[in-house]
């Protein structure tokens, strides 16, 4: 997942780290920065705005760039691209009481493949799915508002999954508009979740829209 990113207009960008605090911050700072490095511009010709909404949208020369981003615990992550709305969420992998959040708050079949799986990896699992959820709900600009958390997202096809590398974006269930993906990251430690929407009639994933994942080995500081 190591990596320069470059930028294709059919390729999802995303960058992301571990870091030590102050997640927020620096990861508005790493997208502008890999903005600028993308576009190979001066790095005051592009800063960081928001939508009423508080979607994150680069000014200046930017204006061209898709971007999302994403902040927990310890983590960032920021995407970028030219091909559609984009969506990006990070978690940290940890114990949940999975099969009682799936019940509260997925879709049916989502709980079921769940529950289906060895008590062990339902966790890492819920939050495969969770990353989804999130990313599309950025990607649409709406969160996890509006049905966000029962709308169905692609369940990982082998569990589990390989390490290190993001799956091409699938089309969600119902509504091939949207696409969505999941990777463990970290030796299974993270899980970093993309979403694009729109890219072309009949989904993005009939246009080969791919996910490149770079892992940046310290988090940047103003």
């Amino acid at each position: 997942m190591d990596g320069h990113p470059g930028l294709n207009p059919d390729t999802v960008t995303v960058l992301w780290c571990t870091t030590d605090g102050d997640e927020r911050r620096s990861a508005h700072t790493l997208l502008v920065r890999t903005a600028a490095r993308m576009l190979d511009v001066p790095l005051p010709e592009i800063w960081l705005e928001h939508e009423p909404g508080g979607r994150p949208l680069l000014g200046g020369a930017g204006k061209s760039l898709q971007v999302s981003v994403a902040h927990a615990r310890g983590a960032l992550a920021v995407a970028l691209t030219t091909a559609a709305p984009v969506g990006v969420d990070v978690e940290v992998v940890r114990g949940l009481r999975a099969e009682a959040l799936a019940r509260t708050w997925l879709h049916p079949s989502e709980e079921v493949w769940i529950a289906a799986l060895p008590e062990a990896d339902r966790s890492a699992a819920f939050l495969w799915l969770w990353t989804q959820k999130e990313a599309v709900g950025k990607a649409l600009g709406l969160g996890l508002r509006r049905g966000g958390m029962s709308r169905p997202v692609p369940v990982a096809e082998h569990w589990p999954p390989r390490t290190g590398g993001m799956p091409v974006p699938r089309p969600l269930p119902g509504d091939p508009r949207i696409a969505a993906a999941a990777a463990l990251a970290d030796g299974g430690r993270h899980v970093i979740g993309v979403a694009v929407h729109g890219c072309a009639d009949g989904g993005p994933e009939t246009r080969g829209v791919r996910v490149r994942v770079h892992r940046v080995a310290t988090a940047p500081r103003d």
